[in-house]
């Protein structure tokens, strides 16, 4: 979920250590592997030298682990979707280049599936696994038919049977490690709930993208009404995302959002994210 980013000035040591894999200690008993795009990420766009150092992106991943007491592994890329999270040859919206120039808040050389994988194996006393995809799929159709509405509605079916069909496989890779603790799928949030249209392509898209989380055990956490709530609950806002303060201003009109969450945003998938965990904790426990 990513505008491609062109200019960025990092030393061949930066490179290099990006391209490094990374594992970090089983020391800690509370472990939580964050999986995603770029709003797992905290991305921030035209964001400058800011992406030599991924600590200055800030996603709900660190509001959600300081809540439930976890130590949160931050595995996203902006630009991933559903397909490149699982082979390095599909088709992503700017993770690869991302990746090329910039770091992400856990180094890896493989694919974000692979890094996974290796991180539930190496730290069999994960508690919570959290996946975000699906929206950079719709975004590479959007980018292939541009200003052609019918392109994009002839292919979104296909494109939302094989989000859902990818999900599965990414689940089940998650749980074919033996994890069998908490996976909780996000979905995505209405850029405007005021606009029917554009609502109604979102609900679509977390449609296919959590449809197969039962079959795995996995619970949901409905980002799409914390935020509706938030959005319509403001007067001034009257369901705009972007007028209730939810989403980053456009670095070329502050009065405009581009597609990321501000920190309230974050902060709001976070609660999203605590209460589908607890209340995976509580069913457990019943």
């Amino acid at each position: 979920m990513v505008p491609h980013v062109r200019t960025l000035l990092l030393v061949s040591a930066v490179v290099i250590a990006a391209a490094s894999a990374a594992m970090p200690s089983e020391a800690s008993p509370r472990p939580y592997l964050a999986l995603g795009d770029s709003v797992t990420f905290g991305f921030i766009t035209q964001a400058g030298f800011e992406y030599g150092n991924p600590d200055n992106f800030i996603g709900y991943p660190d509001y959600a682990s300081r809540a439930l007491r976890l130590d949160n592994t931050n595995a996203a890329c902006p630009g991933e979707t559903t397909g490149s999270y699982l082979s390095a040859t599909a088709v992503d919206n700017g993770c690869r280049a991302f990746r090329s120039q910039a770091l992400l808040h856990v180094p890896y050389a493989t694919t974000q599936a692979s890094f996974a994988v290796a991180f539930l194996a190496a730290h069999p006393r994960t508690r919570l696994v959290s996946v975000l995809l699906g929206a950079n799929d719709v975004f590479v159709l959007e980018n292939m038919c541009g200003p052609d509405p019918a392109c994009v509605a002839n292919g979104l079916p296909q494109v939302l049977a094989k989000i859902s069909q990818n999900m599965a496989t990414i689940l089940g890779q998650i749980r074919g490690t033996g994890f069998k603790g908490v996976i909780v799928v996000e979905n995505y949030y209405s850029l405007d709930y005021s606009d029917p249209a554009g609502t109604a392509g979102t609900q679509l898209l977390n449609q296919a993208a959590t449809a197969p989380a039962a079959a795995f055990g996995a619970v949901v956490a409905d980002v799409f009404t914390a935020f509706q709530t938030a959005a319509t609950a403001n007067p001034f806002a009257a369901g705009n995302t972007c007028k209730a303060g939810l989403l980053n201003a456009s670095p070329q009109n502050q009065f405009l959002c581009d597609v990321h969450p501000s920190q309230s945003g974050q902060q709001l998938i976070a609660r999203a994210v605590e209460m589908a965990y607890a209340a995976a904790i509580r069913e457990r426990n019943d």
